[in-house]
């Protein structure tokens, strides 16, 4: 299965912050984030186990009581039920794994 960035639709999310459903099927789901600097991604928490991969910009990550910075090439792990968030430091773009899928995010 083929999926084309140019036929995936964006979804507004925080200020300054959009998603595409990158691909999924009931095991995983990838999504592509883009922030522009100083946009956050607000602290939250799901059962899904995520890994995210730092595809353009800088980033802090808190993922529970850890914050650390990141940058292009770089990549977080978060696991299932641990509050984390994001702000963006220099525009950017995540490449997000979710398993299983966010059933959220279909809807």
């Amino acid at each position: 299965m083929f999926v084309y960035s140019e036929a995936c639709g964006v979804t507004g999310c925080e200020p300054g912050v959009t998603r595409k459903v990158m691909g999924y099927n009931d095991a995983m789901m990838m999504c592509e984030i883009t922030f522009e600097t100083g946009a956050k991604g607000n602290v939250h928490k799901h059962p899904h186990t995520q890994v995210t991969y730092i595809a353009e910009g800088k980033f802090a990550f808190t993922i529970g009581e850890e914050t650390g910075e990141v940058s292009k090439g770089d990549c977080v792990l978060i696991p299932p039920d641990t509050l984390h968030g994001t702000v963006c430091l220099e525009a950017g773009k995540l490449v997000d794994v979710f398993s299983p899928k966010r059933e959220d995010f279909l809807n």
